[in-house]
């Protein structure tokens, strides 16, 4: 373990002179439902239809007011200088339609199942955040196929990098280079790499309020092959604000933007949505 600890944190050396040792006592393990809720929310979406035919829901929708269903969960272990989460994330929003005498439209704005494993090595504890090298793999997927059609998203994704994590604040800010394996289409699979910055904070405005945000910026590199409807730049961005009502409950604002370019798009294809959001937001200490 000795050994490992030397090669890990000579490689961030340049920031040696500044850093203090990590206690390496100590050992948790959190599960840490950081939101179980109901979204009311109106979308708004830009060049829908030059996304038409994107696995993604969120570009190829309509504009629309709708309801979705949000379930974000994670198991922590911290352990000396390792912080091992494990999470589950998955949203789904969908309207259905039927006008008189008109056959039913169905429509998704969001519909998401994202399971990640993410590792972080602290080589450095400075007073209010921890910094050193991260490890994540993920593989995303959705629950039903976008635009009725008979593919799935379905991506395993790795990267590996660094990360500023652990703070009151700052719970992550990585930069990583990215690995995909994208399998949506099966005749089509493609491996693609990437590089990405990503961050989730926090921040108590005063007792009972917090405002909290998360998201990433995704900017593709190098395919194996052509696919048009793969992404070129791709952007995340959700901010919210929970006021608590009673107990573990919460109710507030939040808006929600993503945006992102498709190899075969002349233009970027957009999704804002800004809504109210009622929560369930608690943790339990397993050990």
């Amino acid at each position: 373990m000795k050994k490992i600890s030397v090669v890990l944190c000579a490689l961030f050396a340049p920031v040696v002179a500044f850093a203090s040792d990590v206690d390496l006592e100590g050992k948790e393990l959190i599960l840490n439902i950081r939101r179980i809720g109901l979204d009311i929310s109106k979308t708004s979406v830009r060049h829908s239809d030059e996304y038409a035919t994107s696995p993604i829901s969120a570009l190829s929708a309509d504009d629309q007011e709708f309801i979705k269903g949000v379930f974000d969960t994670a198991l922590e272990y911290t352990h000396g200088r390792f912080n091992w989460d494990n999470s589950l994330f998955m949203e789904y929003g969908r309207t259905e339609v039927k006008p008189y005498n008109e056959p039913k439209t169905v429509n998704e704005s969001a519909d998401k199942i994202l399971l990640s494993s993410n590792l972080n090595y602290a080589c450095w504890d400075y007073d209010t955040f921890k910094l050193g090298p991260m490890a994540r793999a993920a593989y995303e997927t959705e629950f039903v196929p976008a635009n009725d059609s008979d593919h799935r998203l379905k991506v395993l994704r790795g990267m590996a990098g660094f990360a500023i994590f652990d703070s009151p604040i700052i719970k992550d800010l990585h930069i990583a280079g990215v690995y995909e394996y994208d399998f949506t289409y099966g005749h089509d699979q493609v491996s693609k790499l990437a590089a990405e910055v990503g961050w989730r904070l926090e921040y108590d405005v005063r007792e009972g309020v917090k405002l909290s945000t998360d998201g990433y910026y995704r900017e593709y590199l190098d395919y194996s092959q052509y696919v048009g409807t793969d992404l070129e730049r791709d952007l995340s961005v959700t901010a919210r604000m929970d006021t608590n009502l009673w107990g573990d409950f919460a109710l507030g604002p939040y808006v929600q933007y993503r945006r992102a370019k498709a190899r075969d798009a002349e233009n970027y294809g957009s999704n804002f949505i800004i809504g109210l959001s009622f929560n369930y937001i608690t943790k339990f200490g397993i050990y």
